[in-house]
């Protein structure tokens, strides 16, 4: 993997200065922490596909759920727990007989018992003194181990509890049998130079491994959880897409790379699967990656920059800290107005182009001036643009031609939709219903073409761009395949699901043509 890694030496300078854990446990919570996210409620099968992408993706231990918290989150966790997974399968609990009684009864490996501890939690949460939190964090930690289970412990607040107190409880609940203590950054109120501080000052004193769960209020998860693992602590706690209450939780794809890359760090993690995970989970929640999230975002490997794109060109690591396949990704380059002639050049090259040099720098004024103008530019923009400056290209084939289309729909009516397409010359006709007509036309055109089933419609744009009630509609569909290539495309028509349909037989006509 290194040869792929292009990083600072100052970093690896820097690290032997530190003693790093020579592992670190992944701890993965997006079915617990994950579920917290306001607007996501996993239901059980969703749950199960999720666990069962975790463990293949290779995290250490899967956080199923609460099972106390409901009847489906009892049967979730439970089958999660049954399913023969690798991972560890661990359930939260509160120290109450009635959480950890449920929890044993789902069968899983490790049971995570959390109780606050910070001044301002006791007194305003729990109406409880330390000597009563005490009590009660020990008497069932030696519960859950007096039933043959494993025991995490956390500290819930433990980044604002007073650090002789918090030591107490921490080495309390070790005698009591626990397994391992987790320090969370309940509400993301610490620095990574207090992080580090906080585990170094808990290290001496524990014999069991450190964990750490931070969270995302300041956007300092990420860092804190490195700083803790500087520090020592063996295990991070984690969400796919940084999942999570409020600003949610550290995010699992950039725990995991900066550790393999900047810390050299072994975890378990397969690398190459982390974009297809977030794109799973991303897909089940409805939260949408930010395009410019860092490892998995749609543009964590997109280059403009006329200078970026010439150099990734030459040698991908003037600009790419690794190599996107290294996380399951593709390179880009997209076009606008910072856009140089390399980058011009080389896709008018993908599509069989070679223009001369004057021919190049024209159309690269052409593809900066629409940039200017607000645009996107895609394929079909440039190949336009090429037409117009060098005369007419090499015929682009067409796969598929639609020949028709119908969609039926009303406030008492399924929509529905009817295509008839030519495939390579072949007529075929399919319907469909959806929640709304251009669904049902997409879910129709989808029906007849089983060639495309890997192909993922991944954003859908819609613009009006004339006035009045007969304005032209131009949508842009962008279009993801099982290798992760996107592939952009337009239509225009003065009726919606006509420019829908038309965008995306576009869009797929551009996946074939990529294909050869």
């Amino acid at each position: 993997m290194r040869e792929n890694v292009f990083v600072s030496d100052y970093a690896r300078l820097v690290n032997r200065e530190i003693r790093l854990p020579k592992k670190v446990r992944i701890f993965d919570t997006t079915l617990r922490d994950g579920d917290q996210t306001p607007g996501v409620s996993f239901t059980p099968d969703q749950k199960i596909l999720i666990a069962r992408q975790l463990d293949r993706l290779g995290v250490d231990v899967i956080e199923a759920g609460t099972p106390v918290s409901s009847e489906g989150e009892r049967r979730a966790v439970t089958a999660i727990a049954k399913s023969g997974l690798k991972a560890e399968i661990c359930a939260l609990a509160r120290p109450v007989k009635e959480d950890i009684d449920t929890a044993i009864g789902c069968g899983v490996d490790c049971i995570h018992v959390f109780i606050s501890t910070s001044d301002i939690h006791l007194k305003h949460a729990l109406k409880m003194s330390r000597e009563q939190v005490m009590k009660q964090a020990v008497k069932f930690v030696e519960y859950v181990k007096g039933h043959g289970v494993k025991v995490e412990f956390s500290a819930m607040d433990a980044t604002r509890t007073e650090l002789g107190f918090l030591r107490e409880i921490y080495k309390a609940v070790v005698e009591a049998g626990a397994d391992r203590i987790n320090v969370p950054d309940t509400i993301g109120a610490i620095t990574p130079r207090g992080m580090f501080y906080l585990i170094s000052q808990l290290k001496p004193h524990i014999k069991v491994p450190i964990s750490v769960h931070c969270h995302d209020d300041l956007g300092l998860a990420v860092a804190n959880s490195l700083a803790a693992v500087e520090a020592g602590a063996e295990q991070v706690q984690v969400t796919v897409n940084g999942l999570g209450e409020r600003a949610g939780n550290a995010s699992l794809e950039e725990v995991v790379m900066a550790l393999k890359t900047l810390y050299g760090v072994k975890v378990r993690v397969r690398t190459k699967l982390l974009t297809e995970t977030s794109d799973l989970v991303e897909r089940l929640t409805g939260i949408y990656v930010s395009p410019n999230k860092a490892i998995v975002g749609d543009n964590a490997f997109a280059h403009v920059s006329g200078i970026h794109a010439h150099g990734v060109i030459e040698f991908p690591g003037t600009y790419e800290p690794f190599s996107p396949e290294l996380v399951g990704h593709h390179r880009r380059l997209a076009l606008g107005k910072l856009t140089g002639r390399h980058s011009v050049e080389k896709q008018l090259r993908s599509i069989g182009v070679r223009p001369n040099k004057r021919q190049l720098l024209e159309i690269t004024r052409r593809v900066k001036a629409l940039g200017d103008k607000g645009k996107q530019v895609t394929d079909a923009d440039l190949r336009v643009i090429a037409e117009s400056v060098i005369g007419a290209l090499p015929k682009e084939e067409k796969v598929v031609e639609l020949k028709e289309v119908t969609v039926t729909t009303g406030s008492t009516i399924t929509p529905t939709a009817s295509v008839r397409l030519s495939i390579r010359g072949e007529d075929r006709v399919s319907s469909a219903t959806g929640v709304g007509p251009v669904d049902s036309a997409i879910a129709a055109i989808r029906a007849a073409m089983g060639e495309i089933s890997k192909l993922r419609l991944k954003k859908y744009h819609l613009d009006a761009i004339t006035g009045g009630s007969d304005a032209l509609a131009e949508v842009t569909v962008e279009l993801e395949d099982d290798r992760g290539n996107i592939y952009i495309a337009k239509g225009v028509r003065e009726d919606v699901v006509l420019a829908s349909v038309e965008a995306m037989v576009n869009g797929i006509n551009r996946y074939f043509a990529g294909r050869k």
